[in-house]
């Protein structure tokens, strides 16, 4: 399955330790194309529907559902984790979700 930067897919996040998202859940694809195509690993942000507004946040709307990018949980999936490719972030979202990656890790 090809797997593309932005795109919103599917992925089993279990186990996890402590605080750590759990659950099946929609997930943003943070990797880019090049590194998605070649390597076995994937970066990924999970989502939630359940959120306060927090700096490292971005509300989107995804299956008309309301939800936020979780980015404060950006981790690394074996891409063997990610069930299926649900949808893709809008143009508008991608550029919010690019400006909080680099207000918090890069600044």
């Amino acid at each position: 399955m090809e797997i593309k930067q932005y795109e919103i897919v599917l992925v089993n996040l279990d186990p996890t330790i402590g605080s750590e998202m759990k659950k099946t859940r929609p997930c943003v694809v943070i990797s880019p194309n090049e590194m998605n195509k070649y390597l076995q690993t994937i970066v990924i942000a999970p989502m939630t529907s359940n959120s306060k507004s927090y700096p490292t946040r971005v509300a989107v709307k995804h299956n008309k559902t309301k939800g936020w990018v979780v980015l404060d949980q950006i981790r690394t999936i074996d891409r063997l984790r990610i069930v299926k490719i649900l949808d893709k972030l809008s143009e508008k979202d991608i550029v919010e979700v690019k400006t909080i990656i680099h207000e918090t890790y890069v600044a």
